[in-house]
């Protein structure tokens, strides 16, 4: 007689064989609303087929396996020879090799390049977060390289290159190069201006030797870094530099990794400290003691793949949570049927949809590369860097309890989502890094103030709560005294008010209203769940489930 007593019932079944970029409404139409109408067939076009990769089972393997066997530093060789290496699971570099190959690191040599980028980059790594970081890094740097001309001609076409090829060889020899980056110390963090790695001209114009110690180096198996170091010049300001991991004689520069950080989340991203010793050669980018303004433009593009990066876990978790409810039964019905449950589910996809909308308006304004638009990014991407990844991780948490017990396990993928949630909101600059840029940007750069204006004043009118929620913020940019203890509040208010401008103008009335009702008004508690229920819950459910075909 056969066994009853696991039989398996009311489970869903896994969500998988699906397009991820197809089964998201407010990517899809997102990336519609911003790409030119010519290009818009062969947008979709590689959208979907790295959606339908992202979804399938072998690319959710990949991501499990990466990150049950994290990297690991192998420092010597078994003669004892010095070979400071991290040995990668080879579902790590599938991953990689997958997302190199789609475009992953090629924004900027391509017609809306940034809104294919970005929007690929939100579907890709929803299948693995962590290789995010050697694709941000990579991607960013060219704007850096950018300003030194013969090192772009070198490095640009290696790091836009379709071709991923692991291993440690002179950039002369391989097809395609990946960057890292190599700014924070022990005793400064963000304060990147309290930097003690110091630059030692040598002969040759514009070569150097570091010493010093970075406390966190971003993707160390990377080809090349870049590196803040002080400089005997100009009172020992800050240089930026160009640390390549083999010299062109294809021997090997000394960059020592210390250690691979044991971290909350990210773990199959590598993550090192490294060591300087006097010999290590690197080549300066861009003007002696201008080190900051060099990498600015990088730190701007790895700030809006913070954006990305959360909303890309966002969308996943809800995605799960939808998924998940809506095959589950209880009470007779299922999960997402039941009133409560439709709220929750309805507020999560909510702040899911404004994250995914502001991403792609801001890649879309890197695209337009107008002065407008370049003077409304200065202030928009601090502001959404600061909200949207402060939302990843009460989103993350939240749809792991729309799958009650089964989402506290690990093979959920849940706990892994969850532990990824917080990174975005640490990484290039925290929470108040993020607000003080913002306060800079008013108080040095008054147009970036009416470029931000201008794009939310497009709405006004059309909202009776977006109007309120601008007139409020507009009275706490009247009065700068004491602007610095309000700024987290003042920020959070810009973001929102951006947040529900796009949706006003772009997504369905009953999404906008339901966000204007619960973000910008006060028809909202402190939980997700608490919408107003007159709203069209279940139209919002609907439009962000995935559906799986067959």
């Amino acid at each position: 007689m056969a066994a009853t007593t696991h039989t398996v019932t009311n489970q869903p079944p896994p969500l998988v064989g699906y397009d991820v970029f197809a089964a998201d409404a407010a990517l899809a139409e997102g990336v519609g609303r911003h790409v030119p109408p010519a290009l818009l067939e062969e947008v979709r076009g590689e959208l979907g087929e790295l959606g339908r990769a992202a979804g399938s089972a072998h690319a959710q393997r990949w991501g499990a396996l990466a990150n049950e066997q994290p990297p690991v530093l192998r420092t010597h060789d078994r003669y004892g020879h010095r070979v400071d290496e991290v040995e990668f699971h080879p579902a790590w570099h599938r991953l990689l090799g997958h997302a190199v190959s789609a475009g992953l690191t090629d924004a900027w040599s391509r017609p809306a390049g940034h809104v294919r980028r970005t929007a690929g980059f939100l579907v890709w790594t929803q299948a693995e977060a962590g290789h995010g970081c050697p694709l941000s890094m990579t991607h960013a740097a060219v704007p850096a390289l950018r300003a030194d001309p013969a090192l772009a001609a070198e490095w640009e076409p290696l790091l836009t290159s379709r071709v991923y090829e692991p291993g440690l060889r002179p950039v002369a020899e391989k097809p395609g190069a990946l960057a890292g980056m190599a700014m924070t110390e022990k005793q400064g963090g963000s304060d990147v201006r309290a930097t003690t790695t110091v630059a030692e001209p040598l002969s040759s114009d514009g070569e150097y030797v570091l010493t010093g110690h970075k406390w966190f180096c971003s993707a160390p198996m990377s080809d090349a870094f870049l590196v803040l170091a002080r400089t005997p010049g100009d009172e020992g300001e800050l240089s930026c530099f160009l640390l390549p991991r083999v010299l062109p004689d294809g021997s090997r520069n000394s960059f020592r990794i210390q250690r691979l950080k044991d971290k909350l989340g990210n773990r199959s991203n590598a993550s090192a400290e490294v060591e300087f010793d006097g010999t290590t050669w690197a080549r300066r980018v861009g003007e002696e003691g201008r080190g900051v303004a060099t990498i600015i433009e990088m730190v701007a593009a790895t700030r809006l793949d913070c954006v990305t990066g959360s909303a890309a876990v966002m969308r996943q978790a809800v995605a799960q949570a939808l998924h998940h409810t809506a095959y589950r039964q209880a009470f007779g019905r299922p999960l997402a049927d039941q009133p409560l449950m439709r709220n929750v589910l309805a507020d999560l996809a909510l702040e899911s949809e404004a994250a995914t909308a502001l991403a792609l308006r801001l890649a879309a304004a890197y695209d337009a590369d107008t002065e407008q638009e370049r003077t409304f990014l200065r202030m928009a991407v601090p502001a959404a860097k600061y909200w949207v990844t402060k939302r990843c991780t009460p989103v993350a948490a939240e749809a792991l309890e729309c799958l009650g017990g089964n989402g506290y396990v690990e093979e959920s993928g849940m706990p892994r989502l969850l532990r990824e949630s917080p990174l975005n909101s640490v990484w290039e600059g925290s929470g108040n890094i993020q607000a003080l840029d913002v306060l800079r940007a008013l108080r040095r750069e008054p147009t970036a103030l009416h470029a931000f204006l201008t794009e939310i004043g497009t709405a006004r009118g059309a909202d009776h709560r977006l109007d309120a929620a601008i007139k409020e913020m507009l009275t706490e940019l009247a009065d700068l005294e004491g602007i610095e203890a309000r700024a987290r509040r003042l920020v959070e208010r810009m973001a929102l008010v951006l947040q529900g401008s796009l949706l006003v103008r772009y997504a369905p009335p009953e999404v906008a209203d339901a966000f204007c009702a619960s973000r910008l008004g006060t028809d909202h508690g402190a939980s997700f769940g608490t919408l107003p229920p007159t709203l069209g819950l279940r139209a919002i459910v609907e439009r962000a489930r995935p559906v799986v075909d067959g």
